[in-house]
C-alpha cells in the first residue's frame, strides 16, 4: 500500500499537469484567434496576370491572397477584401460588397483564371480607383478612421503610364503597396507606391518564394495603440491669452510631446495657431523626432486678435488632416483644441463634422473658456475628452490625464506581431511537453519498482 502512494501522487500531477496543458493549448488558441485587431479596412488585391505570368505561378499569387486574408478580420465592419485581375484589360474578380466571410472570400480567389495578355497596370489602378474604391462596389465612405489599401503584385513592364494616376490613387487616401517579382522594372514600382519607399516596395525573385511576403502584410494591418498617429495641436493665439501665459502653453504642448513616441512609423504631430486668422505653424510630419519638434513649438510666435475657433475647426477638418498636409492614411486621428475664452464664431457645424470623419477630438479649456462648447467639441465619452482648469499654471495636471487617454497600455493579446506570438506559444507548448516527458519517465521508474 505505501509502494502505490507515491504511483497515484505521480499519476494525480500528470493528470493535473496534462489538463493544465490542454488549457494552456485552448487558451493559447483562443488568444491566436483573436491575436491582432485589425483596423476597418478596404482592401484590394491587384493582381497582374499579363502572359509572362504561368499558370503555376500564378497559382502561387492566389495562395498568396489566400494566406495574407487568413491573417485579417474579414467582415463587413472589419475589413473587406475586393480582388482586380489585370493583363491587356481589367477584370473586377471580387468586389467590396461581395464576400462578407473568410471561407467564402478564399473559395472566390481560388477561382480566379489568369487573362494572359498584355500589362496595363496604369489601366488596373484607374479601375481601382473609380471601380472597386467605389460605395457602389462596397467601399465605404472616406474617413480616418478606415483605411484603403491597395497591394499590386506584377511581373513586368507596363504598357501605360502609371506615375499620374498612382498620384490621383495616393491623393484619394488610398495607401499603395508594390510587389515586383522577377524581372520587373524597380523604377514602377517605385512610381506605384506610397511613401516611405521601403515600408511600400518589396521585390521577390520568383513567384516561388513570394509567400515570404505573408508576414509583413498580416502584420501591417495590425492597429496596436502604439503604431502611427497623427495628431494635430489647435491653439488659442488671440489677445486674451497674454505673453506670458502663451509660453505656458507651449511647455503644455511639449510636455504631452514628450509622453509620445514621435518617429517616422509612430507618431506625428502638427501645430495649428488661430485667434482671428487661423496659421499652420507646421503640418503632420514635418518634424519627425521629438527634439526638433520641441524646438519648433518654442520657436511660435503669439499671434494676439481676437478668438474665431470656428474657423480654426473648420481648417483642422478641411486641411490639417489632409494627405497634402502629411496626414497618412489609416493611420489614428487626433485633434487637441486649447482655448481660454468664447469663440466669436458658430463652432457646432464643424465640431459635428470632426467626430463624423472619425476625428478623436479633445478639449482643453482654461480661465474663461465656456465648458458648454468645450464638451461640443470634444468626442464621446466626453468626460474623457474635455477639460477644464482656471489657472495656466495647472495645466500640467491635464497634460497628464492626456497622456494616459492618448497612450493607452498596450494589450499584448491584441498587439505582438503574430509571428513573435507564435512563438511564444511554441516555447510554451515545448516547455510542457518536457515537464510531461520527465512525470512521465517517473512514473515509468516507479512501476517497474512495484513490479
Amino acid at each position: 500500500m505505501t509502494a502505490r502512494l507515491p504511483l497515484c501522487a505521480s499519476l494525480l500531477l500528470l493528470c493535473l499537469l496534462r489538463a493544465h496543458a490542454s488549457l494552456e493549448l485552448r487558451h493559447a488558441a483562443a488568444m491566436a484567434a483573436g491575436l491582432c485587431n485589425t483596423r476597418p479596412t478596404d482592401l484590394v488585391f491587384i493582381v497582374d496576370s499579363s502572359r509572362s505570368v504561368r499558370p503555376s505561378e500564378f497559382e502561387q499569387v492566389k495562395v498568396f491572397l489566400t494566406k495574407v486574408i487568413d491573417g485579417l478580420d474579414v467582415g463587413p465592419n472589419a475589413t473587406r477584401v475586393g480582388v482586380v485581375n489585370y493583363a491587356s484589360r481589367v477584370k473586377n474578380e471580387v468586389s467590396l460588397k461581395t464576400f462578407r466571410t473568410k471561407a467564402a472570400l478564399v473559395k472566390a480567389v481560388k477561382r480566379i483564371e489568369p487573362l494572359s495578355s498584355g500589362t496595363m497596370t496604369g489601366l488596373a489602378i484607374q479601375f481601382a480607383l473609380n471601380v472597386a474604391f467605389s460605395e457602389v462596389e462596397g467601399a465605404r465612405l472616406r474617413s480616418p478612421e478606415i483605411s484603403k489599401v491597395a497591394i499590386i503584385v506584377t511581373d513586368g513592364r507596363p504598357q501605360d503610364n502609371v506615375r499620374d494616376v498612382a498620384v490621383r490613387a495616393r491623393e484619394a487616401g488610398i495607401e499603395l503597396f508594390a510587389i515586383g517579382v522577377g524581372r520587373v522594372d524597380m523604377n514602377t514600382l517605385r512610381q506605384i507606391a506610397s511613401e516611405p519607399l521601403d515600408e511600400h516596395v518589396d521585390y521577390v525573385e520568383s513567384y516561388s518564394v513570394i509567400e515570404k511576403l505573408t508576414k509583413k502584410f498580416q502584420e501591417a494591418f495590425c492597429a496596436c495603440s502604439s503604431a502611427a498617429t497623427d495628431v494635430v495641436f489647435m491653439i488659442d493665439g488671440s489677445k486674451s491669452v497674454r505673453p506670458e501665459n502663451f509660453e505656458l502653453v507651449k511647455k503644455f504642448i511639449n510636455q504631452i510631446v514628450d509622453k509620445l513616441e514621435v518617429a517616422e512609423n509612430k507618431a506625428h504631430v502638427g501645430l495649428v495657431q488661430y485667434s482671428s486668422s487661423v496659421r499652420q505653424e507646421f503640418p503632420l510630419g514635418l518634424h519627425n523626432n521629438k527634439k526638433d519638434l520641441k524646438e519648433a513649438v518654442k520657436k511660435m510666435d503669439y499671434m494676439e486678435r481676437g478668438t474665431m475657433t470656428g474657423q480654426a475647426l473648420r481648417f483642422l477638418v478641411d486641411n490639417s488632416f489632409t494627405p497634402n498636409q502629411g496626414s497618412r492614411p489609416g493611420v489614428a486621428k487626433v485633434g487637441i483644441v486649447f482655448t481660454d475664452g468664447r469663440s466669436q464664431d458658430y463652432i457646432g457645424e464643424a465640431a459635428k463634422k470632426a467626430k463624423e470623419l472619425g476625428l478623436k477630438m479633445y478639449a482643453v479649456g482654461v480661465g474663461n473658456a465656456v465648458e458648454d462648447e468645450l464638451r461640443e467639441i470634444a468626442s464621446e465619452p466626453t468626460k474623457d475628452h474635455y477639460f477644464y482648469t482656471a489657472d495656466f499654471k495647472t495645466m500640467n495636471q491635464i497634460a497628464n490625464k492626456l497622456h494616459v487617454n492618448i497612450c493607452e497600455e498596450e494589450n499584448p493579446c491584441e498587439c505582438d506581431s503574430i509571428v513573435s506570438f507564435q512563438k511564444k506559444v511554441e516555447n510554451a507548448i515545448q516547455a510542457l511537453t518536457k515537464k510531461l516527458e520527465s512525470v512521465t519517465k517517473r512514473i515509468a521508474a516507479l512501476e517497474n519498482k512495484i513490479v
